[in-house]
C-alpha cells in the first residue's frame, strides 16, 4: 500500500521550480551545466537524484565547478554513490 500523501519531486511542480531555481548559479559554467542537464532530464529526475543534486546545490560555486569539471572529486558527506552517480551524468550534459 503506498501513501498518496506523500510528496514526491516529479508530483509537485512548486519542487521542481524551486530546483530549477536553485540551479541558477553566479558562474556561467555552473548555470550552463546545471541547465543543460536539467533541460534534458528533469522529467525522469528520480527522488534519490534531486536529493543528490540539492546536496550538490549547497556547495559554493567554484568548489562545485570542480566537482562538475572532475577537478576534485566528492569528500566527507557528499562522498556517497548517489552523489557520485549524479556528478558522472552531469559531467557527461
Amino acid at each position: 500500500m503506498t501513501d498518496s500523501s506523500v510528496t514526491t519531486h516529479q508530483s509537485d511542480p512548486a519542487n521542481r521550480a524551486r530546483l530549477r531555481w536553485r540551479s541558477r548559479r553566479g558562474l556561467l559554467e555552473n548555470d550552463l551545466v546545471l541547465t543543460r542537464f536539467l533541460d534534458a532530464n528533469e522529467e525522469t529526475l528520480s527522488d534519490e537524484d534531486v536529493d543528490a543534486l540539492t546536496r550538490l546545490l549547497d556547495l559554493a560555486d567554484n568548489p562545485l565547478m570542480d566537482l562538475l569539471l572532475a577537478r576534485t572529486e566528492p569528500e566527507g558527506e557528499l562522498d556517497v554513490p548517489q552523489v557520485r552517480a549524479l556528478l558522472l551524468r552531469l559531467r557527461q550534459a
